[in-house]
């Protein structure tokens, strides 16, 4: 009797510190933290689709024959705002590579936008244009910043993902490494 209790006493301290090194509960707040500062990308680049509209509203005023310039910034937004990033994007490398090719036509579809008012001396002197200008160009930066921080925190949990036990964890529990 007494030797089953010191075994069953054994097993328990044994899984005990089985568990303990297995990594799972760092695994989950490491996730999370790639969820969040995925999120804080997807609220800057909100932002910026949010900006556009004003933006092309002010230039048509002046920019009327560049129709096909306002007609790509629209597009572009309008493909933006047509995907949603969620958990299955983040962990498809396909539909993520498709969302950040929306984001770079966005981006390519704005520098041409900015270039035709440079065309246009009375709209750069706009004082509505030059406000949503520099908002953008702030917004660009923030997207910048919260791009790094993503690409950090993906680098933190793949890391650690990649490490041993937390492999082991990793796997029994269908975590892998994110893009």
């Amino acid at each position: 009797m007494k030797m089953m209790k010191h075994t069953a006493l054994a097993t328990v301290l044994a899984s005990t510190l089985l568990f303990t090194g297995c990594g799972y509960n760092t695994l989950q707040v490491k996730d999370e933290a790639v969820i969040a500062s995925w999120s804080e990308v997807q609220n800057q680049y909100q932002r910026r689709a949010d900006l556009v509209p004003n933006l092309v509203n002010v230039v048509k005023g002046y920019a009327k024959h560049e129709e096909q310039v306002l007609t790509e910034v629209t597009q572009a937004r309008a493909n933006v705002a047509g995907l949603k990033v969620d958990r299955e994007v983040l962990e498809d490398p396909a539909l993520f590579e498709k969302y950040q090719q929306a984001q770079a036509q966005m981006t390519s579809a704005l520098s041409r936008l900015i270039a035709v008012s440079e065309n246009y001396p009375d709209l750069k002197a706009n004082e509505q244009f030059r406000d949503l200008q520099v908002q953008l160009e702030g917004t660009e930066n923030r997207i910048a910043v919260a791009r790094n921080r993503y690409i950090t925190t993906v680098q933190d949990y793949n890391g650690y993902v990649r490490q041993f036990p937390q492999v082991m964890t990793a796997k029994v529990i269908g975590m892998k490494t994110k893009e």
